[in-house]
């Protein structure tokens, strides 16, 4: 039923905003592509750069120092100059920074590189999780995150099919290349196709209708929130305490699966990348079906406190199988990691629902960037401790072992994050903000 008045009786509401869904998938899919080049081409650089783990995971670690100041700024400024704008900043560095990986040849101008990745990357999230809240009542946005958020997998898939093809046809810069090239097509799209809901011609009175049913915040796209405010919430400490402890899992396999085929079953490049598009293939497919699920659980009547929460502890008890990857065979742990990945995947895209579903649009990017932030400071410890520790496990000719611990630690993180964050927010229900 309208809430509208004015919108015309028996009007079909128009689904522009799935054309926006699709520009924030794409987005994201060059986001990853762009994240997994430097593991993929890890075997090209280990003959020319002679690096140890340690350093190989430094680098990673660096990036995600980066990338946890990059959300927390992006997170604010999204907030504050609105998200048009901010995702066209945010790309524009990353693209840049992805090129000038093509300009260097050294272990430290890795770490640079990456930082300055890094530091352009963080605007991804905030920007789209923020688009959703504008652009889709909350019934849709669990569909719409894990849509969108899917583009993680689509990249993770991509790029282990056609990354190794240009390093090993072209030399491994024009892969660096190819990705800032691809960010920049992306902008000529965003402009003339994004705006907030009010300002598009191509949606008609019932979408705008359908899409301000459920409001819970008439402010404007770009008020001024607090980042020091929304820490008085424990609402806020939930959101970040959960992305704290199950990102770094996630940047885990994104920067050591790769190594971990090489190292433990001895497959190149090649051979690992089927494998790899494998599993973030499954990854694809299981968490899109995860978002919907919820998403129809609620509209079926189901409170969002109690959908989103069975969803999650779902989500945490499939990531548990994957302590038995180091015992099985190639393709069980194929299908080990990917069930875990699809978990990670579903996981996340209702972890950043549960933002918009506690907070109110205006500040839903800097809840966003604050515990991306979260994520990614816990995210630049983990490579360099699992860095070190499997080259003390290799250093002992036991880099299985090595791994086993790590995907150990991988397997509890959620259950953990799943118990903290209902004992922080034990209802997903909107918070009244103290004005700033």
């Amino acid at each position: 039923m309208s809430i509208n008045p004015t919108v015309p009786a028996g009007q079909q509401p128009t689904n522009y905003r799935w054309v926006v869904c699709a520009l924030l998938f794409f987005a994201t899919t060059i986001n990853y592509i762009d994240r997994q080049i430097l593991a993929l081409i890890k075997p090209i650089l280990d003959e020319q750069l002679h690096w140890t783990n340690e350093q190989f995971g430094l680098t990673n670690a660096f990036f995600q120092l980066s990338y946890a100041v990059s959300l927390m700024i992006f997170g604010w400024f999204v907030d504050k100059f609105g998200t048009k704008i901010g995702y066209a900043v945010s790309i524009a560095m990353w693209s840049v920074a992805a090129v000038g990986h093509a300009l260097v040849g050294s272990i430290s101008g890795f770490y640079t590189a990456r930082v300055a990745l890094g530091l352009g990357e963080g605007g991804n999230f905030p920007s789209a999780i923020k688009a959703v809240a504008l652009w889709f009542p909350k019934r849709e946005r669990a569909t719409a995150t894990a849509i969108f958020n899917s583009g993680t997998n689509v990249g993770a898939i991509i790029a282990p099919l056609i990354v190794p093809w240009i390093a090993l046809s072209f030399g491994w810069h024009w892969a660096f290349v190819a990705a800032g090239i691809a960010g920049f097509l992306w902008l000529f799209l965003w402009f003339p196709f994004y705006n907030v809901p009010e300002k598009i011609r191509a949606i008609n009175a019932a979408e705008l209708d359908h899409i301000a049913s459920d409001r819970d915040d008439t402010s404007r796209d770009g008020e001024k929130v607090s980042w020091f405010s929304l820490l008085g919430y424990k609402q806020t400490w939930a959101f970040v305490a959960a992305k704290a402890l199950t990102d770094p899992v996630w940047w885990f396999f994104l920067t050591w699966l790769p190594d971990f085929f090489k190292q433990t079953r001895h497959l190149d490049i090649k051979q690992s990348g089927y494998m790899l598009a494998t599993i973030y293939g499954m990854a694809t497919v299981l968490s899109i079906f995860g978002g919907v699920i919820v998403g129809r659980l609620v509209k079926s009547g189901w409170s969002v406190t109690r959908a989103r929460k069975t969803g999650m502890i779902v989500f945490a008890l499939c990531v548990l199988p994957i302590v038995l990857v180091k015992d099985v065979g190639d393709w069980t742990a194929v299908l080990l990691i990917g069930l875990a990945c699809s978990a990670h995947q579903a996981w996340s895209a209702n972890l950043f629902t549960t933002a918009s579903d506690m907070f109110p649009k205006r500040a839903v990017a800097s809840v966003v960037g604050l515990g991306g932030m979260a994520g990614s400071g816990l995210g630049f410890l983990f490579p360099i401790l699992a860095g070190q520790l499997l080259d003390r496990f290799k250093a002992q000719n036991n880099i299985s072992g090595g791994y086993g611990v790590l995907f150990a630690v991988c397997a509890g993180a959620y259950l953990l994050a799943f118990v903290i964050q209902h004992l922080l927010a034990p209802k997903f229900e909107m918070v009244e903000l103290k004005e700033a």
